[in-house]
């Protein structure tokens, strides 16, 4: 990769000839953890992402999320500050270093609002909506979609500016299936890199001759706006009780009643979530929706539940 690294004593990492200090675990997943760590060079914070690598498959894998990362330089996308494949015995970790949001996810902002019983205010909607919109309009106008977009997959900076990250799932925005086997291998890779309850509805029962294409984040970003507006996803409470998400998401999605939101923010709601991927707007038209729609006043900022 180029990218020499080593790890040191005293609980440093270089990376690029420049050493950075363990300060914690950030948090973990099946098969990558991420650590804060501080540049001793500048004193600056980053997020260390380590991402296990059993085999080439894997390597490969890690190496594709480096090169989506390196494909864009916008402020609503998370950028890559610098990467590594490094050799652990008969494995392999890849480390990607990433700028430190101390303010976390997106989620983690609506789960304190909820906590404190208050609605996000619609003007706050449309700002963060809008920064998440203009990323995933740049990285639908390279020829890619993101795939697993979700509140934990946005993180909002000091600015309440959200940027967009974790990758590894983003492919080539238009996929032509033309079989029953491309179908059933399409099906069963957004199993396992879509997660479930942002996932549109053409992946979870892909047909043998269709196209796939970008709109699934249109459908995944509805969730998200349903998220900011009643506080969890359409779909969050349908899988923690263990019903079916595939079932549920065929029907056309009920917006729940309330005097908070305008109309036009509704609207906009019910069009991203239409259930049939060639009814869905693309991008852009979503934007144009999101522009048109006045901010409310600051006078209704704090709704109470």
């Amino acid at each position: 990769m180029g990218h020499a690294l080593c790890t040191c004593s005293r609980g440093t990492v270089t990376i690029n000839n420049k050493r950075y200090l363990l300060i914690h675990r950030l948090g973990e997943g099946g098969f990558s953890y991420v650590d804060l760590v501080e540049g001793l060079h500048d004193g600056h914070f980053y997020a260390l992402k380590r991402i296990i690598c059993h085999d080439k498959d894997d390597r490969q894998d890690a190496m594709h999320e480096v090169d989506m990362h390196l494909l864009f330089d916008h402020p609503n996308i998370l950028p890559l500050c610098a990467h590594a494949m490094v050799e652990r015995g008969s494995k392999h970790e890849a480390w990607l270093l990433l700028p430190y949001l101390k303010r976390g996810t997106l989620w983690q902002e609506v789960e304190a609002l909820r906590d404190k019983g208050v609605f996000m205010p619609e003007e706050r909607i449309l700002a963060i909506l809008h920064g998440i919109c203009r990323g995933l309009q740049t990285i639908h106008n390279k020829g890619y979609a993101h795939r697993d977009l979700k509140p934990t997959n946005v993180l909002l900076d000091d600015d309440d500016q959200p940027l967009l990250m974790d990758l590894g799932s983003m492919n080539h925005a238009r996929i032509e299936v033309l079989n029953s086997r491309q179908a059933m291998v399409i099906q069963d890779w957004a199993a396992q890199r879509c997660t479930i309850s942002y996932r549109a509805p053409e992946l979870f029962t892909v047909e043998r001759e269709c196209i796939i294409d970008e709109r699934t984040d249109i459908w995944s970003l509805g969730c998200i706006l349903y998220c900011m507006m009643f506080g969890e996803g359409p779909y969050d409470m349908i899988f923690q009780k263990g019903d079916s998400v595939a079932l549920a998401v065929q029907n056309h999605l009920i917006v729940p009643q309330n005097t908070r939101y305008s109309p036009a923010l509704e609207h906009l709601l019910s069009s991203t979530m239409v259930v049939n991927p060639q009814e869905r707007p693309y991008i852009a038209n979503v934007i144009c929706q999101l522009e048109a729609i006045q901010p409310t006043p600051s006078g209704q900022d704090t709704t109470r539940i």
